[in-house]
């Protein structure tokens, strides 16, 4: 079984939207760290980062570290190529029958 988390992480990298779109489920909900939403299903997280994409040709996610408890995966991320300077992100994913279901982003 791929791991979901690597995968999409593979393809933010690359830049590669179906490859990304692939790692979650339709209904898939991302949230910024206070529960904000930011996208709300698969249609809106595939043009939120085909725009993300697009617009930063080099963008780049190096993950610093991985924690896994049960269901979830944290990572701690560094980000370059999104502006001035790198961002420092925490993703907690939330794996559901071996797709992303849930993301929250804390920054």
């Amino acid at each position: 079984m791929t791991d979901p988390a690597q995968a999409q992480l593979d393809a933010y990298n690359a830049r590669d939207i179906d490859a990304f779109m692939a790692c979650y489920t339709p209904d898939v909900r991302i949230e910024d760290g206070e529960g904000t939403l930011i996208a709300d299903g698969a249609a809106a997280v595939r043009e939120r980062y085909m725009t993300i994409f697009t617009d930063y040709p080099q963008l780049h996610c190096q993950l610093r570290s991985r924690i896994r408890v049960g269901n979830y995966v944290l990572d701690e991320e560094h980000i370059t190529g999104r502006g001035d300077q790198p961002l420092h992100v925490v993703a907690i994913y939330h794996i559901h029958d071996g797709l992303i279901n849930h993301v929250r982003l804390v920054r």
